[in-house]
């Protein structure tokens, strides 16, 4: 997932096609995880959901493939190369309950509210994620859900130590850090919703775990690093010729495997909570907002 809009901070992963390319590959690995996630928390068939941040549609398209053909799912996105992208996608797929709008979604305005808001990985790029998180809800109908899973960082590591591993998971989360990212975010959207105004949350967290030369956990390290590889040079972390982009991969696997060990992936982690009703709502509104 991308930030959206004004309020964000630096990107820096950017947009281009090997980002995006970059970000399905991720989608793909974590899609189970955000599947659970969101069948935990309620999103079930005939919702309308707004999904922040959708990026090239990932998110979006699996809330479509929950909510069924009654629902609707509208993605937005502030970037204009990842909003075309999940277009293109939704009108190859041909699938009728999806759309996508560029424009950052705590601004944009909608005819009717959501039955639930949702996000993957976007929070952790606003300054200020409470707000942003307070906005959303005003998108909301009184008892719609809202649910966002982002990262916690720090839990990317590997036992025993693998040296390349640590190494360029360290310089990772020093360039996010240092572009304004929130890089343990995960672990804040308990006090994130409270303060935004919503009941406390359920939270859930996941991550890829694994030995053995397969693990999805090394092209994602090494994915990460290639985009955040500019970024890692202007700000003096390592040099291109340091990272080595052609063997990283295997360096990776050959560490953990000649050690016997196991890499663990940034934590995943899952908060949702529900709207809380305003005063006199049923009687302004008549409805459910679906």
């Amino acid at each position: 997932m991308k930030p959206t809009g004004s309020q964000e901070a630096s990107y820096a992963l950017g947009h281009s096609e090997e980002e995006l390319d970059r970000l399905s590959r991720q989608s793909q690995a974590f899609e189970p995880f955000t599947r659970q996630l969101f069948q935990q928390a309620g999103i079930t068939t005939g919702m309308r959901v707004l999904d922040v941040g959708c990026g090239s549609g990932d998110v979006a398209f699996l809330a479509a493939e929950l909510v069924g053909p009654s629902g609707e799912v509208i993605g937005a996105d502030h970037a204009a190369a990842a909003v075309n992208r999940a277009r293109a996608r939704a009108q190859a797929g041909d699938l009728g309950n999806v759309r996508f709008l560029e424009g950052d979604p705590t601004e944009l305005r909608f005819d009717r509210p959501f039955d639930a808001v949702v996000g993957r990985l976007v929070l952790m790029y606003y300054p200020e994620p409470v707000d942003a998180v307070r906005k959303l809800a005003g998108h909301l109908r009184d008892g719609g859900l809202i649910v966002f899973q982002e990262f916690d960082l720090a839990n990317a590591r590997s036992l025993p130590p693998a040296p390349t591993f640590e190494r360029h998971s360290g310089w990772i989360k020093q360039a996010l850090s240092a572009t304004g990212a929130r890089i343990q975010l995960g672990l804040e959207l308990h006090s994130v919703f409270l303060a935004a105004g919503l009941p406390g949350p359920s939270m859930r967290m996941d991550a890829l775990i694994g030995g053995g030369p397969d693990v999805p956990v090394y092209e994602l390290v090494a994915g990460v690093t290639a985009s955040l590889l500019p970024v890692m040079e202007k700000l003096n972390i390592t040099t291109g010729a340091e990272v080595d982009l052609s063997s990283l991969v295997q360096r990776m696997q050959d560490e953990v495997v000649a050690s016997r060990g196991v890499v663990v992936s940034p934590g995943l982690i899952g908060a949702w909570s529900r709207k809380l009703d305003t005063p006199g709502s049923e009687e302004r509104n008549g409805s459910t907002g679906r």
